[in-house]
């Protein structure tokens, strides 16, 4: 199963954890310290920062099918990420706004054009479906060892060295997965689509950097006024799935309805995602205000390293979950994707009852200890295994071929949504300058804030089992057909 090419993209997948999720740890420091914004102003840009590149997953999708394929827009990903950390380093030892709001711009860019060329360039380094729904997970818990160090070290790290240093590291690590790619080229183009191993005409290179410098231009203007920012969002959002909405009305029947099951998918995961970008800006923001002391009385813990728990579950919960599904599989029970999304929203609100009992049981001194967040991310990041890691899987098996990198791309459609959505909710805890937090205001602001969360989550549990049904009827004549082709193959 294991090769030489999924290897070194696994390289390049950790680098990638490494320097982005270190600098999102950083982030909101940086905002509220250096650049003097608002706790609510701070929490709208790295809640979008974590969302908006996703979304323009949408434009990496069409570039990749239309333009340069999938390894030339994987390559270029990384030269943008190496110079928007760059911008960053400028901008944070310049304490300039606009230079450190184009860096992020530009990597949010980079992101958007890395996510659909990686997840269909990966899926060919393996020899089979069965082997990448089995290894994809894997790969997840990759990017989150690599997220899980920056996260916990990035921020005693800055201490010493400043958010330009912090900065820096990133750059580095982008351009150590751009070098890698380039010496593996031969190998990754050799399992290519057909339009990475054709030249580029020098119209479509114009094309590219035209759409790009556009994206990277409409993105520096959302960061620079987050509210018609999320609008913007919305709009594209809404429109890429309105797109596919009208694809499907011109395929053929049963691909009409494995397109129909992809938007049920989609819907899905919007919702979750609304939970965990929450890890990023209110979840982040209480343990800022209330996490004191060390983990376990011995390990040292920074309260915005709160968020390295995450990563850390993460890489028990990838290999975890395919033990368990695999085990399941051989012993003949078969749960499908949204079952198993089902199973993620039951770990959603056991983790966001835990964190609504911590607030509504706070003492006088306003603190919760870092095992309530070890617990809290546990069951999150077990969730966040399967639906990140098995969506993407399943949209692949059901996706038309002639669109697959689209397809992939609502995925990133669906974390953009969420994302700018739960930035938006979670401006509701947001203290006012100068605004002191004590028990009362602790209990009623986070707690009933949590509380809500806690009981939709429980009402989307029988929302994704009954989607569960839906998607199976609406999928049972595509299995059909396989079925009929491996007997006619045979």
């Amino acid at each position: 199963m294991w090769n030489r090419l999924n290897k070194s993209m696994m390289f390049c997948q950790m680098m990638f954890g490494l320097s982005f999720y270190g600098v999102m740890i950083i982030l909101t420091r940086f905002f509220l310290e250096t650049l003097q914004y608002s706790e609510a102003d701070t929490l709208m840009v790295v809640g979008a920062f974590s969302a908006v590149g996703p979304l323009f997953g949408i434009a990496g999708g069409f570039i990749i099918d239309r333009f340069l394929g999938a390894y030339r827009s994987l390559t270029l990903s990384f030269i943008s990420f190496g110079t928007g950390y760059a911008l960053l380093v400028l901008g944070a030892s310049m304490h300039n706004v606009p230079m450190s709001l184009a860096g992020i711009a530009v990597a949010s860019y980079a992101r958007g054009l890395m996510f659909p060329a990686y997840q269909p360039l990966f899926k060919r380094t393996f020899e089979s479906q069965e082997s990448f729904e089995n290894g994809y997970p894997v790969n997840y818990s990759i990017n989150n060892m690599g997220a899980f160090v920056s996260q916990y070290l990035f921020p005693p790290l800055v201490a010493y060295i400043g958010f330009n240093g912090g900065f820096l590291i990133s750059c580095v690590m982008a351009t150590l997965a751009f070098v890698l790619l380039l010496i593996t080229r031969k190998g990754l183009l050799g399992v290519s689509p057909k339009l990475d191993n054709e030249p580029v005409s020098k119209k479509n290179w114009i094309q590219f950097i035209a759409v790009s410098i556009a994206m990277i231009a409409l993105v520096f203007y959302m960061f620079s006024d987050m509210e018609m920012g999320k609008n913007i969002v919305y709009a594209i959002g809404i429109a890429a799935l309105g797109y596919f909405a009208y694809l499907m009305t011109k395929a053929e029947a049963q691909e009409a309805k494995n397109m129909g099951a992809i938007l049920i998918m989609v819907a899905l995961t919007i919702a979750f995602f609304v939970y965990y970008g929450q890890m990023m800006t209110s979840m982040n923001l209480v343990a800022i205000n209330t996490m004191k002391g060390d983990l376990f009385g011995f390990i040292p813990m920074m309260p915005e390293a709160a968020m390295a728990m995450n990563p850390l579950w993460c890489m028990v919960g990838g290999p975890l979950i395919t033990l368990v599904f695999t085990s399941l599989e051989k012993k003949d029970i078969h749960f499908s994707t949204a079952t198993k999304v089902g199973f993620a929203f039951i770990m959603t609100a056991i983790a966001f009852g835990i964190l609504t009992a911590a607030v509504m049981f706070i003492g006088d001194d306003v603190v919760v200890r870092p095992e309530v967040f070890l617990a809290i991310h546990f069951f999150q990041a077990l969730a966040e295994v399967i639906v990140g890691s098995l969506v993407v899987a399943f949209i692949l098996s059901a996706a038309p071929k002639h669109i697959e990198a689209f397809s992939v791309s609502l995925f990133s459609v669906a974390t953009a949504l969420a994302g700018v959505v739960g930035a938006v909710f979670s401006t509701g805890i947001a203290l006012e300058p100068g605004q002191q937090l004590t028990q009362s205001l602790a209990q009623s602001l986070y707690g009933n804030y949590f509380g809500a969360f806690t009981i939709a989550a429980i009402a989307l549990v029988a929302v994704a089992f009954a989607a569960s049904k839906l998607i199976t009827k609406m999928m049972s004549g595509q299995v059909e057909a396989t079925g009929e082709l491996q007997q006619a193959e045979s």
